[in-house]
């Protein structure tokens, strides 16, 4: 089991009962006190859990990010705006992929409202449901595992059916995005359906708000130049927005009305 595997086993387990000792982790991977004790402290580090006398418990913050509907309205606002904008990026006719992130649902509530003709494959449940009612839009649902409380279908399980469609665009967020790493996520189970997602578009767009940017999460889903455009909002560091640019990438700001 690779250390990105192991480390997202932890993050399950403790997201599923808050905290755990180092036998009961160890005991549950098959590795040694010391590989486990080592997969910790990197843990702590990345600020995704919090180091206990003999274990470990998960850090709340990472508890509400794992849930989806306090994600939802985590700076909905900007969300919104940022889907809002990336709907404008669609063109009737077109077969484009959303990932199941917050955003990407604020995008196709959106596209729920428009006349157009298009194809969306997601593994987003409610992205899914969103869509459905709109009569000119054909939805495709990549089939997966469903994990408790959770609004994705994750693995690579339904990922056959990438190889079969021409997708022009892939719409995405991420749990974090660095210049060093790219776009970033927790769940390693849905990171390999985003590498697989983002290798059969034409291009890629990230929809990341301010919050997302200069931060890094487990595994990397798409490195910097994989990524065409990014929309995001006027909070993020103009610096970092400059060095976006110098790499050729179409950074598009949103602004509140």
């Amino acid at each position: 089991m690779f250390s990105t595997e192991r480390k997202n086993k932890i993050i399950d387990l403790l997201l599923k009962q808050q905290r755990a000792t180092v036998k009961e982790l160890s005991q549950l991977l098959n590795v040694s006190d010391a590989t486990l004790r080592a997969d910790l402290n990197r843990l702590e580090e990345e600020g995704l859990i919090i180091r206990t006398h003999g274990g470990a418990m998960i850090d709340d913050s990472l508890r509400a990010e794992h849930n989806f509907s306090v994600r939802e309205q985590k700076n909905r606002e900007e969300k919104m705006l940022i889907g809002n904008r990336a709907a404008e990026l669609i063109h009737d006719g077109q077969c484009i992929l959303l990932d199941a992130s917050s955003t990407a649902l604020e995008l196709a509530r959106t596209l729920k409202q428009k006349q157009i003709r298009l194809t969306v494959v997601t593994n987003g449940l409610y992205t899914a449901m969103e869509l459905k009612d709109n009569p000119g839009i054909t939805v495709i649902l990549i089939g997966g595992v469903l994990r408790i409380g959770c609004s994705a279908l994750e693995g690579l399980l339904g990922a056959s059916i990438l190889n079969q469609i021409n997708v022009d665009t892939m719409f995405t967020s991420a749990s974090g995005f660095t210049l060093e790493d790219g776009l970033t996520d927790f769940n390693v189970y849905e990171v390999e359906l985003k590498k697989a997602m983002i290798n059969s578009a034409s291009r890629v767009v990230a929809l990341l708000d301010h919050t997302k940017i200069g931060k890094s999460s487990i595994a990397s889903f798409a490195k910097v130049p994989q990524i065409e455009t990014i929309i995001t909002d006027r909070n993020t560091p103009d610096d970092i927005v400059e060095q976006l640019r110098k790499k050729q990438i179409n950074v598009i700001i949103v602004e509140k009305a």
